[in-house]
């Protein structure tokens, strides 16, 4: 599949980017607005893109330091283009970003389901005892 990577995303790709959220369990609620203003305060944006069809078909964002911590959030793939590779594609150029490469401590959290997946790329549950506390307002 050819695609291109992209860190700004066009009118086009946020509108196709809330449609992907909506398909998901954990952002299927998120407003556009509030989408936009998210990729803005974002430090890494990485979008695939579909090279003919100019189609978003992958995104993954970053919030970071640059020193010691990176949390990354929201690595999602067009369903139908999943099983083809997106998801390593996006990791890979999340981790090789030069924001991000010398980053002390790279986090995510992610279900059960997909701890196995995450452990291909290094990532571990072990976090010295650390818990995952959310404030929900």
């Amino acid at each position: 599949m050819n695609y291109k990577m992209v860190e700004e995303l066009s009118e086009r790709h946020l509108n196709e980017l809330h449609n992907l959220f909506k398909n998901e369990w954990w952002t299927q609620h998120r407003e556009l607005s509030e989408i936009k203003k998210m990729v803005e305060n974002s430090s890494v944006v990485i979008g695939l893109v579909n090279s003919e069809t100019e189609e978003l078909i992958g995104f993954a964002r970053v919030i970071t330091d640059t020193i010691y911590r990176a949390f990354i959030f929201d690595v999602m793939t067009k369903e139908n283009f999943r099983n083809n590779g997106i998801g390593k594609i996006l990791i890979e150029s999340i981790l090789e970003h030069p924001l991000v490469q010398n980053v002390d401590r790279v986090e995510l959290y992610c279900p059960d389901r997909l701890v196995g997946y995450y452990e291909k790329f290094g990532f571990s549950t072990d976090v010295n005892g650390s818990n995952l506390m959310r404030l929900t307002k």
